[in-house]
């Protein structure tokens, strides 16, 4: 089946797991897939600007900047200068991917904490939204949500229906779904995409991470986002391409694109 008017709100170009084939995948390949539109999350400062360049050469990319939670370690002093520069470029239209990251410990939680405030703080006063990573961090990322009440997007939601319905009353909140969804064991959070009305769902392929079934541990790219997508909507008991048109209404909203 073709599909068209796919929006992948979430995958990583600049890596260099795509130093081979980047090129005639942006080009030609994921284009002729039914791909719309590409956001390209940003990590750490050098990772941002290649993403700004490769918005800048393709039409249908756009980027984000930010310092994820593991890159912490390696950021100038000048961090937030260089983030706020960054977002002066047009076809950046967030702040991520920022968040928290616990699945290794928690021995620098209130260094975490502290950049990701900072970071939302920044969106706020750039009008940009938020692009976040939540890792085994579900309680403070709860916390610091409902206190600053952010424009964003939860990245590869994995959380509990519960969670969910509590972060919904957030109302500028959309929730993006990878290709977790079509694994065996994900129980959670295909009862989160459940509980989610389809006005705050977003899809995404984390490229070239998670791929899906039947790609699973394999490198991921934006084409494999019509499983997630197939997926998602027979969760939602939705026609695939309406589900698709949706997710990218909504990207589109979001992003203000």
């Amino acid at each position: 089946m073709n599909y068209t008017n796919i929006f992948d709100t979430h995958a990583h170009y600049a890596s260099a797991k795509f130093d081979q084939d980047r090129d005639l995948l942006l080009q030609k390949l994921l284009p002729e897939t039914g791909i719309r539109y590409i956001m390209l999350a940003g990590i750490e400062i050098p990772d941002c600007i290649t993403s700004v360049q490769l918005a800048q050469k393709y039409d249908y990319l756009y980027c984000s900047a930010g310092l994820h939670p593991s890159y912490l370690d390696s950021r100038p002093d000048d961090w937030q200068e260089q983030i706020r520069n960054l977002a002066q470029f047009p076809k950046c239209k967030a702040i991520g991917e920022i968040g928290l990251d616990y699945h290794n410990g928690k021995e620098n939680a209130d260094l975490q904490k502290e950049i990701l405030i900072k970071q939302i703080q920044l969106a706020k006063e750039l009008d940009l939204p938020c692009i976040f990573h939540f890792r085994d961090a579900t309680g403070d990322a709860v916390e610091i949500l409902e206190y600053y009440q952010p424009e964003g997007i939860l990245h590869c939601f994995n959380s509990s229906a519960e969670t969910a319905k509590q972060l919904l009353k957030i109302p500028d909140l959309y929730f993006s779904f990878s290709g977790v969804i079509t694994y065996k064991n994900a129980k959670k959070p295909v009862e989160a995409l459940q509980a989610i009305p389809v006005d705050r769902l977003l899809i995404e392929t984390d490229s070239p991470y998670l791929a899906p079934e039947p790609f699973r541990h394999k490198r991921c790219d934006s084409s494999m986002i019509l499983y997630t997508a197939e997926k998602a909507a027979q969760v939602k008991n939705i026609p695939v391409q309406d589900f698709i048109t949706i997710c990218c209404e909504n990207a589109c909203r979001i992003f203000h694109i």
